[in-house]
């Protein structure tokens, strides 16, 4: 029993990082109907930036947590900057356009990967725990740095949630995601719109990369297998919905943890997958669909 709550747990952890990752997937396809590979880049721009400069705001005489906040600040500005970017220069064009943003986000994973070695190096970087120290809940041993991450990505998920569900520019999204036409003709500003739901996107996959950053190796690449997780997760629960989407990352969680403990972490990978094909059989579009 005490097994089986500690690989909870630990799902729980992956599943937090997933979840934000997932969200970002899901809503700019809800918005703009495009699949976009470039979010990985994203979310890895920011955890490299932390990586890059906390180190040296150490080193300066700056306190961890105070460097982390000042390094994660950075970070979330440049995956900004750099979603930014790629909107007003790339998707734009091509929103509700299917092969034209996949052709364009596969030229654009090719076009970053070069820049991030270029800028970044190729090395692997690691960041020192900002949060020592560890908690029991329930019998689980938690790391606090990695339940200060599950923390926060429970505020944004909620947060997203509440912004939805509450707010004017939540209840836009929603609408042009359901009938963008319709949308428009009752004056909902389309193109506003789509440029916001991208933007908080990206922001979705910077503040998993700043929280991501100190519990994991840091490298160029670390965005690629957090897409593939992602992508899986919001195709179990659904492409487009919010619910979908927490909970294809929770399920991908889940198998990965426990499949690696009782089988192997190849076995698990491979019950992923078969899951995916088995989700795709009886339900095409997700188990909770489009919401």
């Amino acid at each position: 029993m005490q097994t089986l709550i500690q690989l909870g747990a630990t799902a729980l952890q992956i599943g937090a990082v997933y979840i934000l990752f997932s969200l970002g997937l899901t809503l700019i396809f809800g918005v703009m109907r495009i699949v976009n590979f470039v979010h990985g880049h994203i979310f890895a721009v920011a955890a490299l930036t932390v990586a890059y400069f906390l180190p040296s705001l150490v080193e300066g005489g700056l306190s961890a947590p105070i460097a982390y906040i000042l390094a994660s600040l950075a970070g979330i500005v440049a995956a900004l900057g750099l979603g930014a970017l790629i909107y007003l220069f790339g998707f734009r064009y091509f929103q509700r356009d299917l092969v034209g943003s996949f052709i364009l986000s596969i030229g654009l994973v090719l076009l970053l990967d070069g820049v991030l070695l270029h800028v970044f190096g190729g090395a692997v970087r690691g960041v020192p725990e900002i949060f020592p120290g560890r908690v029991s809940i329930a019998g689980a041993q938690i790391t606090v740095q990695r339940l200060f991450l599950c923390a926060v990505a429970l505020v944004m998920a909620a947060t997203l949630y509440w912004t939805l569900s509450h707010t004017k520019l939540g209840k836009a999204l929603r609408a042009v995601s359901y009938d963008h036409e319709a949308a428009m003709m009752v004056g909902v500003p389309y193109s506003r719109i789509a440029f916001l739901g991208f933007m908080i996107a990206s922001l979705l996959a910077a503040v998993a990369g700043v929280l991501l950053a100190p519990v994991t190796i840091v490298s160029p690449v670390i965005g690629t297998d957090y897409l593939i997780k992602g992508f899986i997760a919001v195709i179990i629960g659904g492409l487009g919905s919010v619910p979908g989407a927490i909970l294809g990352s929770l399920f991908v969680a889940s198998i990965e943890t426990f499949g690696s403990y009782y089988l192997d972490s190849s076995y698990a990978t491979l019950a992923i997958f078969g899951m995916v094909i088995i989700v795709l059989l009886f339900w095409p579009k997700g188990v909770l669909g489009r919401g």
